[in-house]
């Protein structure tokens, strides 16, 4: 009876952690501290951050500036990961300008009293003063996305205004931006941050209120995604898509592959060598050898 018990427990306590309703805020680890982010990023086997979180090089970073979401699809698809592409319903502010990071995750939940009065004092204890919006803020480091579930709210749902904004974009440095399922504020101050992208639902002129920080760097739903801290996020003009941290070399070297190809045959058919029927369909020998020697050229004009 005592290990069905603890089982039971275990099983209650997983469920927790993953919906973010048990997960901790920034002094409770005992629930999901640094152990247990290393455990649920198991695969992960390169660096980590003091606290456990992924650390991937700011070169596989910078790979994957520009990746269009469909070059993502396959590779992700094929690894089994079907719920990492989100493109419905995303207010992007720069679509040109693409963002690309490692996430640092926050999820916020409806506003109840008491539990929020547990988060503050505990926020005390860690020396956070101002709005529980700005506490994971002051954890970003360069390099970082964040990424931020707040349940589709707008009214009263903006995570940041232009202030904040502004200490978010000088944290992560250019190329960074904020994912948020929720809303911003001051939209026309937000858009003239340089290297800096905002992807939301909507703008809204109200203030952040009735809600409260319930995780911080802890496994949370954005969209349509499941995303860990230190997954890989990756925006387009279309949506984001949330890359699993242990697959994003393997996903970054089938880009490349995926990417040069397209190069070519989009110039074959510019030169009217090939139709787009021929580029599109599975290629024959002589196209193949045709691109290897392309291939080779093109790496070596580029070394």
């Amino acid at each position: 009876m005592k290990k069905e018990l603890v089982f039971v427990s275990k099983f209650i306590l997983v469920f927790l952690i993953v919906s973010g309703t048990a997960t901790p805020l920034l002094s409770q680890y005992g629930v999901f501290g640094k152990e247990d982010l290393v455990k649920y990023t198991r695969k992960w086997e390169g660096e980590r951050f003091p606290d456990g979180r992924p650390k991937v090089s700011d070169e596989i970073i910078e790979k994957l500036r520009g990746v269009v979401l469909e070059d993502l699809m396959g590779p992700l698809y094929k690894a089994g990961y079907r719920n990492q592409i989100d493109t419905e319903g995303w207010l992007v502010m720069h679509p040109q300008r693409p963002v690309v990071g490692r996430a640092v995750t926050a999820s916020f939940m409806p506003y109840r009293p008491d539990i929020s009065e547990i988060i503050n004092e505990d926020g005390l204890k860690d020396g956070m003063e101002r709005g529980q919006n700005s506490w994971p803020i002051d954890r970003l480091v360069k390099g970082d996305v964040i990424v931020v579930d707040l349940f589709g709210k707008i009214d009263g749902g903006t995570y940041a205004g232009d202030n904040l904004a502004t200490t978010i974009a000088k944290r992560v440095g250019p190329g960074g931006g904020m994912i948020i399922d929720g809303a911003v504020r001051d939209a026309d101050g937000i858009y003239p941050i340089e290297n800096f992208n905002t992807i939301v639902r909507d703008y809204h002129h109200s203030g952040i209120s009735d809600v409260m920080l319930m995780s911080y760097n802890a496994p949370i739903r954005i969209g349509k995604i499941t995303c860990m801290p230190g997954d890989i996020v990756v925006s387009s003009m279309e949506g984001i898509a949330v890359i699993p941290v242990h697959l994003v070399e393997e996903v970054v070297d089938r880009v490349e592959r995926t990417q040069l190809r397209n190069t070519f045959g989009k110039l074959r058919m510019q030169e009217g060598v090939y139709t787009a029927g021929q580029v599109d369909s599975r290629w024959t020998e002589e196209m193949e050898e045709d691109y290897n020697k392309w291939l080779n050229e093109y790496r070596e004009k580029n070394k």
